[in-house]
């Protein structure tokens, strides 16, 4: 029953996406914390940083487990990168400029405002890669 129920749940693109998007904002925030923190590296390149690694390790999750999108030579792979950055860089503009935004205008704690935008990117995120860059990926999508 058990099994039945992980399956169930691993077959719903929706719910891999929930996983592994943790799994990439745990990557952010965790280069975030050190190099901002032992670091001692500004918050607002850290958190440029911390956002470049991210995106690199959720095209790989996304592409191999989210959306299990299949490519049949290196070029597809490739073009499917660029139209994956290229939508990241629209929420990494959200993400790099609403932290200092929270953190200078509202007054927020550094680690609360990057949570925060964490939340709103995931959620675009998810939209941009299954309608734009993922669109050939398994049929158990739902």
């Amino acid at each position: 029953m058990l099994t039945d129920l992980i399956k169930k749940l691993y077959n719903d693109s929706r719910i891999r996406y929930i996983f592994f998007g943790g799994l990439t904002t745990v990557v952010n925030i965790v280069v975030f914390a050190l190099l901002e923190g032992p670091l001692g590296i500004d918050y607002k390149i850290s958190n440029f940083f911390s956002v470049a690694t991210a995106i690199c390790f959720a095209f790989v999750v996304n592409k191999l487990y989210v959306f299990q999108s299949k490519s049949k030579t290196f070029g597809d792979t490739l073009h499917e990168f660029v139209k994956f950055v290229l939508g990241r860089l629209v929420t990494m503009a959200v993400e790099v400029g609403g932290v200092p935004f929270c953190v200078e205008i509202i007054g927020q704690p550094k680690m609360i405002a990057k949570l925060e935008t964490q939340v709103i990117v995931m959620i675009v995120n998810y939209f941009i890669s299954k309608l734009f860059v993922f669109k050939s990926g398994s049929e158990q999508d739902k």
